[in-house]
């Protein structure tokens, strides 16, 4: 009998055909999230489970499918899976590393120009029919010879600065792995504790991972060390930054403006998480940017991203350690 592969979300059909030549594929056609009672009802047989970021398996899920021998990420974050769970039910966890990086850091930067030079509601007026020729409005912030600040700086910020650079700014940055000096050079960046950061920063970018560290690092207290009219762009995850103290700050005018790829109702492993976009947040259109997780959002990007986790699949039904493997399990044999 051919291994079965349960697939969480749709994938390209080339990445269906792929698995097929080796095993039997339980494909999810259409572009919805199964619910979870779902997703364990079609992998309670299955030796293999490709997952995506709106999935969350934790040690009921592997209780309730006992024969997965992997658990292929089909992302970089896994703030959303046990991994600890997984060793222990001997399934190996991979992720795809660096695949995801350079679409979100373009990402980013649409995010940081769009917010920063009142592109949305620029287009808004112009869709209105009221627009009428050039007049003194919409006067924005640009980059050149402006400060900006990044949170972390692994493969994601590190993507992010070097695109900046084209922009000239001052880059500073902040992360407990400080680089070379070779490379701070080759960056054009500096390293800051993160209050000093913040208050020089005209524009502050958040690309750290979600840790119980990182949870709410962008708090209120935070936010108010921010100096007045800067600008916030999360394009990492949800929950780094507290949406309510942006919300305020927005509101009180400390904050000019803020931008997302990632909202904290998105980090379904919090049982606290808000379940929506707050209205409040939503209804500020002239100082927001929100876009629904596009950051991987590139077609080929995606499909490589999908390949990428369908091979360490066959990896480790092969008995082999797989790719992009977050654990050490114990040793698989091959599958019939």
């Amino acid at each position: 009998m051919k291994p079965r592969v349960v697939l969480t979300h749709w994938v390209h059909p080339e990445v269906i055909a792929f698995l097929q030549s080796v095993c039997e594929v339980i494909p999810n056609l259409t572009r919805d999230t199964l619910l979870r009672q779902e997703i364990i009802s079609r992998a309670r047989e299955a030796d293999a489970l490709m997952a995506f970021m709106p999935d969350r398996v934790d040690d009921d899920f592997l209780r309730h499918c006992p024969r997965l021998k992997v658990i292929a990420g089909a992302l970089k974050g896994y703030d959303n899976f046990d991994v600890e769970a997984c060793t222990r039910h001997g399934v190996w966890f991979t992720i795809v590393p660096d695949l995801l990086t350079a679409p979100t850091a373009e990402l980013t930067m649409g995010l940081l120009i769009c917010l920063a030079r009142s592109i949305l509601p620029g287009d808004w007026l112009v869709r209105s029919g009221k627009f009428q020729g050039w007049r003194p409005r919409f006067y924005g912030a640009g980059l050149q010879g402006k400060t900006v600040g990044i949170i972390g700086l692994g493969r994601l910020g590190q993507a992010i600065a070097r695109r900046l650079s084209g922009f000239d700014p001052e880059i500073l940055y902040t992360d407990p792995h400080p680089l070379s000096p070779d490379q701070e050079i080759q960056l054009r960046t500096r390293r800051f504790f993160l209050g000093d950061l913040l208050q020089q920063s005209h524009f502050v970018i958040v690309a750290c991972p979600l840790t119980p560290d990182t949870l709410h690092l962008i708090s209120a207290d935070r936010i108010a060390e921010m100096r007045s009219g800067s600008y916030l762009v999360n394009p990492s995850r949800g929950s780094v930054v507290d949406e309510k103290a942006v919300e305020a700050a927005l509101e009180q005018g400390h904050l000019a403006g803020y931008a997302a790829d990632v909202f904290e109702m998105e980090d379904w492993a919090r049982n606290d998480r808000p379940q929506n976009v707050s209205v409040g947040l939503l209804a500020r259109t002239d100082q927001t940017v929100f876009t629904p997780h596009l950051g991987s959002a590139v077609g080929e990007v995606r499909k490589e991203i999908e390949m990428e986790a369908a091979r360490s699949i066959l990896e480790a039904l092969q008995g082999h350690v797989p790719r992009g493997a977050v654990n050490r399990p114990r040793t698989l044999s091959p599958a019939g």
